[in-house]
């Protein structure tokens, strides 16, 4: 596809490896070879971000999954619980526990 926007690419006649633009010339970056360029043609490289939203559960522990666990606070027998990797990755990750009643926070290993 060659057009104004996508010139052909060009590579060296001496090592066959792709020819960079500067100023006039293009210049082979293996082993430094210089010709003129044979097309006008600018290169423009565009790159877009794509906004996304990632969803924390951290701060809304409403909507983690339940378990029964007694809370070592208040003795309430249902808890919020995530699993996350503290330590080294040839250890078992850690569960974190959150009381449903009280909000207490514990750890179990």
């Amino acid at each position: 596809m060659t057009s104004e926007y996508f010139p052909e690419m060009e590579f060296c006649p001496e090592c066959k490896s792709i020819m960079m633009p500067k100023d006039e010339l293009m210049i082979c970056r293996k082993c430094g070879n210089k010709i003129g360029r044979s097309s006008k043609a600018e290169f423009i490289s565009v790159q877009k971000q794509v906004s996304r939203e990632v969803p924390v559960l951290e701060g809304n522990v409403s909507l983690q999954s339940k378990t029964k666990a007694k809370c070592p606070a208040c003795g309430n027998g249902m808890a919020y619980w995530e699993m996350k990797q503290t330590r080294r990755s040839d250890e078992p990750p850690t569960l974190f526990l959150t009381c449903t009643k009280c909000g207490n926070r514990w750890r179990k290993y």
